[in-house]
């Protein structure tokens, strides 16, 4: 996926979840935050950022946060970014993909996509991932209720014969595996190992972040803790 308009900025303070301030050509400036997620290894008082403008001019706030650096690492934020970078990616993970739908309703959750493959229909679950410690990346980073429900109701579903992934889109590169965080979400950590036990498809994928783009890069190793 592309940006259209991007600059760099320095991060000040994030007042909520939604903004932030940060100080761009000399002046503060109020941009939106494209991750409501705690995000507080990331966003600390001096770090790079990268902004794009918005394109509705009614909004009152101008830029987007998108992006931010880690040291020298450049880590998309943007949680949109994942679904459409998931959308991207299928057909190279699966080969024999004959449709894919996004958003379909099943039982009491939204899965982000609906697909066929070899004439099996199956679900696919989206997470995005921006938590790396010492090239460990880890999800979540907060507690996740949603995610929990969402891994045990995919776990259901393979158990009744309809095929279930789950896809972790890591939003940067150069990274090692991927594992459960079970210290900051033990409920998720157990339904994953729930999963995998019960077939589901467990796939993760690192990205090659530039301040303006992110695409998938390569099938990263998931770990079960």
């Amino acid at each position: 996926m592309k940006y259209d308009s991007i600059c760099e900025a320095t991060f000040i303070e994030r007042p909520n979840r939604f903004i932030a301030h940060v100080l761009l050509e000399g002046e503060e400036a109020i941009c939106h935050v494209k991750n409501t997620g705690r995000c507080r290894e990331l966003l600390v008082p001096g770090a790079r950022v990268i902004l794009n403008r918005g394109t509705n001019r009614s909004r009152k706030t101008a830029f987007d946060l998108v992006s931010v650096y880690k040291s020298d690492r450049l880590i998309n934020m943007d949680s949109q970014a994942p679904n459409i970078i998931a959308a991207e990616y299928l057909p190279r993970l699966f080969p024999d993909l004959e449709m894919l739908k996004r958003e379909v309703v099943c039982g009491d959750s939204r899965f982000d996509f609906y697909g066929i493959r070899n004439g099996r229909p199956f679900y696919l679950e989206v997470k995005g991932v921006t938590l790396e410690r010492n090239g460990l990346v880890l999800f979540p980073d907060a507690p996740t209720e949603r995610g929990v429900k969402h891994l045990r109701e995919l776990t259901a579903l393979q158990r009744n014969g309809m095929a279930a992934y789950v896809l972790f889109v890591v939003q940067m590169e150069n990274v090692l595996s991927l594992r459960g965080n079970r210290l900051t979400d033990p409920a998720f950590a157990d339904a994953l190992l729930m999963a995998r036990d019960a077939g589901v498809g467990i796939y993760a994928v690192d990205c090659h972040v530039t301040p303006d783009s992110v695409v998938a890069n390569e099938p990263l190793p998931v770990e079960f803790v």
